[in-house]
């Protein structure tokens, strides 16, 4: 209300402007139209938002699929044959003729412990001089040694369970010493039967990827609209808060929803991870998740209005939370009770879990739908305060 318009209130007076301006508050679709069309064209000149939006999802799953992997392949050790006897050669060669290993052989261990020390390799196993004297006595002493890195305490553990696997089973081939009732064990992995850590990863990244998106980017812009002052631009206009707020966001939901869609085409035609569910159960999955993604990032604009400011808040709220706590790389029943009470509050968690569902399960809506309306209830969250937040700086 104007100044004028307070003189006439206070001097009794009717105010004929009044019924104008909140007419004027009330909501126009023809106004969010503006708005929508303002933002997105702003959005489209900006080369650091379209970066984000298109270039940054592609350069991640790049990343996560090839540069990120938890599957153990390939591991360097080393081989001391120091008994010169046929089983020593035989057992050494057993060692080397796995696809999970790659051995290097040596004759002393001070060959390799150097290397080991180095990071070259992650560990080595001894097959000692008295190696057939051990053989033959029937395993009452252990067959071999096995020196690993304790400082990749998963690969160690790998390495020392695989050697002791490999001399099993060489030793059971040459002496046929097996049970009198043998069991044959046949496991079956579901979902993953490959257990390929990249189809696990590439639908975590597609979350990290709409956080980006959803919650850095827009936290990025309109801080940065409230540096150069052109929010009092917008502030001068008819439009309500729940326009500016629409007006603001919908572009950027926009380029959510493309992004992801194209993070689906590259995840099932490039790095290969079946999408088993549905294309429709993806993008509404993805169209909740934006819900808090964007009213974070909304939040986070309205209280720092600096665009250094809410990149660091964004990231230590946003992007670290979804990365670490969201399920994508670390295990939740393996962390605290304190952190897994905290996870409950991510929004990524729902999203990964249902993510990781709709890619290598299928639609599930058991799954689904109580991650939808967690997602929906935070997001309403962020939104609310958001809009109290723009309120102080946008109405009177």
């Amino acid at each position: 209300m104007s100044a004028q318009a307070d003189k006439h209130v206070a001097a009794g007076v009717p105010d004929a402007s009044a019924p104008q301006v909140a007419a004027m508050r009330r909501f126009d679709a023809g106004r969010l139209a503006a708005l929508v069309r303002k933002e997105s064209l702003q959005a489209l000149r900006d080369p650091s938002t379209l970066l984000i939006a298109f270039v940054l999802p592609v350069v991640l799953l790049f990343l996560f699929a090839y540069a990120v992997s938890l599957d153990i392949r390939k591991v360097r050790i080393g081989v001391v044959v120091e008994s010169p006897g046929v089983s020593a050669q035989q057992l050494a060669a057993a060692f080397a003729a796995t696809r999970f290993l790659e051995v290097s052989f040596a004759h002393d261990r001070r060959e390799v412990g150097d290397r080991v020390v180095a990071g070259e390799l992650r560990g080595y196993v001894v097959i000692p001089q008295d190696f057939e004297q051990r053989l033959a006595s029937g395993g009452e002493r252990p067959l071999v040694q096995v020196v690993t890195d304790g400082s990749q305490p998963n690969t160690a553990n790998f390495v020392a369970n695989y050697a002791q696997g490999v001399v099993q089973t060489w030793r059971t081939g040459i002496t046929g010493d097996v049970p009198s009732t043998p069991i044959t064990l046949e496991p079956r992995y579901w979902f993953n039967p490959e257990l390929e850590s990249r189809r696990s990863l590439v639908p975590g990244a597609i979350a990290i990827i709409m956080t980006i998106i959803g919650t850095m980017l827009t936290a990025l812009v309109v801080a940065r609209e409230w540096e150069r002052g052109t929010m009092e631009a917008v502030m001068s206009t008819p439009a309500s808060v729940v326009e500016i707020l629409i007006g603001k966001l919908l572009p950027y939901f926009m380029l959510g929803m493309v992004s992801t869609l194209v993070a689906a085409v590259l995840a099932v035609f490039v790095f290969d991870v079946p999408l088993r569910g549905s294309l429709a159960a993806l993008m509404l999955l993805s169209a909740v998740f934006m819900v808090p993604a964007l009213g974070q990032g909304l939040l986070i604009s309205s209280l720092s209005r600096n665009q250094f400011l809410a990149a660091q808040i964004a990231l230590f709220s946003g992007f670290l939370p979804a990365f670490m706590l969201s399920g994508f790389l670390f295990e939740i029943d393996s962390m605290p009770a304190p952190i897994r009470a905290i996870t409950w509050l991510i929004p990524a968690r729902y999203f990964v879990s249902s993510l990781k569902t709709v890619f290598l399960a299928g639609d599930t809506w058991a799954v689904f739908v109580p991650d939808l309306l967690a997602m929906a209830a935070i997001g309403v969250v962020f939104f609310v305060l958001a809009k109290r937040a723009t309120r102080k700086n946008l109405e009177p």
